[in-house]
């Protein structure tokens, strides 16, 4: 009985949770679109070889389930607009090309990053001081899910 309690309460809160995650995510990226001209995937990649330089088209296509010959598409903008570059011998494998973010592209995601910090935390310091504690207090929790592997 308690953990048919447990799974009602939280799929009630993730029922409140959802909409407000996705309206958030929503308006970070047009805050982004409108700012730096790229779409939410191209920041996308842009942040995935930031982090792991070196990947694949394959590679990143496989990670975002899409088809290589589309992220074919986004790498060749992301490239022609100099915010990457391909990097032969990637992973010590000679044969291989990978991508690599440049430094035109360092800075974008950096704008990027800071932008969406800027618009959130405008929005942030219009609460009161209850609702930014509380905010505060669930940071943790939703690090947390955002960290657990899915089933």
């Amino acid at each position: 009985m308690l953990i048919e309690h447990m799974a009602d309460e939280a799929a009630a809160i993730a029922d409140l949770l959802r909409p407000a995650i996705l309206r958030l995510n929503r308006d970070l990226r047009r805050e982004t679109r409108a700012a730096v001209g790229l779409s939410p995937f191209q920041t996308l990649i842009l942040a995935t070889l930031h982090q792991e330089p070196g990947l694949g088209v394959n590679e990143l296509a496989a990670r975002e389930r899409i088809k290589p010959p589309s992220m074919s598409v986004h790498i060749k903008q992301l490239e022609a607009a100099g915010l990457l570059h391909r990097v032969e011998g990637a992973h010590n494998d000679r044969r291989r090309v990978g991508l690599a973010i440049t430094n035109a592209g360092e800075e974008v995601l950096a704008q990027v990053r800071h932008l969406r910090t800027q618009w959130l935390a405008a929005r942030i310091a219009r609460l009161s001081d209850e609702e930014r504690e509380n905010i505060l207090r669930a940071v943790a929790p939703l690090i947390k899910l955002s960290e657990q592997v899915a089933p």
